[in-house]
């Protein structure tokens, strides 16, 4: 089955090609015959033909240096389309919102991954508080004093903004510490939500890692050890990726949040787990497809269109019934 699929996603040519699971995901489907279309979230258009974007037929190979061949752009209806991979990276602003807002018009024919209301719904660093049994100590706070107290019971924490990502401004606080004040002066003139103040794990030394979720079942992981000197175990901060299994614990989480997953529509996830303890439930566009699978673990990319065909044909069905 040849389905037609539209990519929302960054740049194509401004990709970390090594890593993008976007990429994955797209040689993926060129592989199973699927005809795929790229286009970035600003060519969005809400008009009287529809939810439309000015999109261009991409071929994609992986080939570093010679990885895509894009056609002329040409507005392209969505309502037309089988399939769209809602992938832009964040920051998860009014701009990535919208997006949502307009990718729910479309049709109930055109499946949507993840589905745009559930991720407008799942904030990341929210949408984990869910599940407190499995977190580390967290505050969500923008309060001096709130912040302040948590410090002094925690005794070491690390603050981040609330829609960071890819480790940008992760900072490491420790009791008394002098750098508080201007850390928070510099967060508040910075960041008009609340931040998260999380207690600091010290095995972030030994990894941190992300397990990939697809509809709801653990599908792949990879650990993600920071360099020295760092807190951040982000590849894009300069982790090292290492082959890993899931503990009992791990899969204990897994098996806890599954099912609300997959009730949402939350089809490809990725969560971040340091030392037992679930720190993240990354939504708008996971990683690490391509670091499990270099480290020896499974095919993710294909398990996610595996999952994404069962779930269209079984779309159809009902809506032919």
């Amino acid at each position: 089955m040849s389905l037609v699929v539209a990519v929302q996603m960054d740049p194509i040519d401004k990709i970390n090609f090594a890593g993008d699971s976007t990429f994955a995901l797209m040689l993926e489907a060129e592989k199973r015959g699927h005809r795929l279309y790229h286009y970035t979230p600003d060519k969005l258009t809400w008009g009287a033909h529809g939810i439309t974007a000015e999109a261009a037929e991409i071929a994609v190979r992986d080939r570093p240096g010679d990885y895509f061949t894009l056609q002329k752009p040409a507005r392209l209806e969505l309502a037309q389309a089988d399939v769209v991979l809602l992938r832009q990276d964040p920051p998860f602003d009014l701009g990535y919102i919208t997006s949502t807002h307009l990718l729910e018009q479309l049709p109930p024919s055109v499946l949507v991954v993840n589905d745009p209301a559930a991720v407008r719904n799942a904030p990341e660093k929210l949408f984990v508080m869910d599940f407190p049994q499995f977190m580390p100590a967290t505050l969500i706070s923008r309060d001096k004093a709130a912040i302040a107290a948590f410090l002094e019971e925690q005794g070491e924490i690390v603050v981040k903004p609330l829609h960071g990502h890819g480790g940008a401004a992760v900072f490491k606080l420790g009791r008394k510490d002098p750098n508080f004040g201007s850390l928070y002066d510099l967060f508040a003139t910075t960041f008009k939500e609340p931040w998260v103040a999380q207690a600091f794990l010290p095995q972030i030394a030994k990894g941190d890692k992300r397990i990939i979720l697809v509809d709801g079942a653990a599908a792949g992981a990879v650990n993600r050890v920071p360099a020295e000197n760092d807190i951040r175990a982000n590849m894009v901060r300069g982790g090292a990726a290492a082959a890993t299994e899931l503990t009992a614990r791990e899969k204990e989480i897994c098996a806890a949040i599954g099912p609300e997953l997959k009730r949402r529509g939350l089809l490809f996830v990725g969560i971040d787990v340091i030392d037992g303890y679930l720190t993240e439930i990354n939504v708008t566009s996971p990683t690490g497809i391509r670091a499990i699978r270099n480290t020896g673990g499974p095919d993710v990319a294909a398990l996610i269109w595996d999952a994404i065909e069962a779930k269209l044909a079984a779309r159809r069905q009902d809506l032919n019934a």
